[in-house]
């Protein structure tokens, strides 16, 4: 029987829990976090056999798995504690978005026969254990950083981990990591946040901009609702990578505000638009990546009385469990009068399928 323990036991180390506890209910999972409601709660659930106090070495020393869930500056000092602790063959590994701090520091500690550093590339706008899920990481890239390449077996046992969370492993070197996640992850966080705060700030008092402010505007800057001090974190641990894409990014901007000042003639923004649909219509819908993915689609109906508690009541008879149902008072790219969200993707296409039936007009 294997024992697992987590230290951080928030969305991310829950969902790992509850995705490892449905597949081999035998496992010993144990769990360490400041917010000691969360933990007897999840005891409550059956997916914590044991709330540690602390993680000592009494535990520590028992574990075939230690998970390292905090932020990740927390997740470098928690390291240099718990690795001595453990017994020979466990591994010790993080969550964390970025890697190059903590594995620079587990190269200082030697600490290569026993550590791996690991990114589950899914999420959530909502944070906390209570927003966990035991298929969080279906289909989810789940990319292993080993720090040596003496140790391949640490790979191997993390990688039948992720098989049993449906995830899909990819080995990578920690610093290409970092470098891909500034880009697909970090940098887009960066622009959600500071388009809101740009309309925030550019809106009148009648608040024109945020009455208006349709479901484009809301999709690409959904992620801007994540925990605030987790992505300080994140950004300022990855600031080399990051800085750089983003220096990148300010230089393709200012060349299209010259172009639309008249200055740039040469550039085109037909050509922008086609060649960034192209690639954006080449990524695969399959595989989840770094950002949470949003399940949804518009249903075109009138507003009257009733209509969202008839969808309502046709999609529970059926099972489908609905996220979020609401009007689209704005719907400046064709959306329909009414949006539903789903927590999976195999709901909204079973709730596609029903809906069709009934001959409404949906819209993805």
């Amino acid at each position: 029987m294997k024992t697992i323990a987590f230290i951080g036991f928030g969305l991310i180390g829950g969902s790992i829990a509850k995705g490892l506890r449905k597949k081999d209910p035998e496992l010993r999972i144990m769990a360490f976090s400041k917010n000691r409601s969360e933990l007897e709660l999840s005891q409550e659930e059956g997916i914590l056999n044991l709330i540690l106090d602390r993680p000592d070495a009494e535990h520590i020393a028992d574990c075939d798995f230690v998970f390292l869930c905090a932020p990740v500056r927390d997740n470098v000092l928690l390291l240099e504690k718990l690795a001595p602790l453990l017994k020979e063959g466990a591994v010790l590994t993080d969550v964390g978005s970025t890697k190059t701090e903590i594995c620079e520091r587990a190269i200082e500690l030697r600490l290569s026969h026993c550590f791996i550093g690991g990114h589950p590339m899914a999420g959530s706008e909502q944070s906390g254990y209570r927003a966990s899920t035991d298929y969080l990481f279906s289909n989810a890239y789940y990319i292993l950083c080993p720090i040596s390449e003496d140790h391949p077996e640490l790979g191997e046992k993390l990688s039948a981990l992720c098989s049993l969370l449906s995830a899909i492993p990819i080995i990578s070197d920690f610093r290409e990591h970092d470098r891909a996640v500034a880009a697909v992850s970090h940098l887009p966080h960066l622009i959600a946040s500071s388009l809101v705060d740009l309309v925030r700030e550019s809106d009148d008092e009648k608040k024109l901009m945020m009455r208006i402010a349709a479901g484009g505007f809301r999709d690409i800057t959904r992620i801007a609702s994540s925990s605030p001090p987790l992505w300080e974190q994140i950004c300022e641990s990855n600031a080399g990578p990051l800085s750089e894409v983003l220096d990148r990014y300010i230089l393709s901007l200012s060349a299209l505000s010259l172009h639309l000042k008249g200055e740039r003639r040469e550039l085109s923004l037909l050509s922008l638009f086609e060649s960034s649909r192209s690639y954006r219509d080449a990524l695969s819908s399959q595989n989840r990546g770094a950002l949470s993915p949003d399940y949804s689609f518009s249903v075109d109906i009138e507003d009257e009385v009733g209509a969202i508690s008839t969808i309502s009541v046709i999609l529970a008879s059926k099972g489908i469990s609905i996220k979020n149902i609401g009007i689209n008072n704005a719907r400046d790219h064709g959306e329909g009068a009414l949006r539903i969200s789903f927590y999976e993707e195999e709901a909204m296409e079973k709730a596609l399928t029903v809906l069709e039936r009934y001959r409404y007009d949906l819209r993805k």
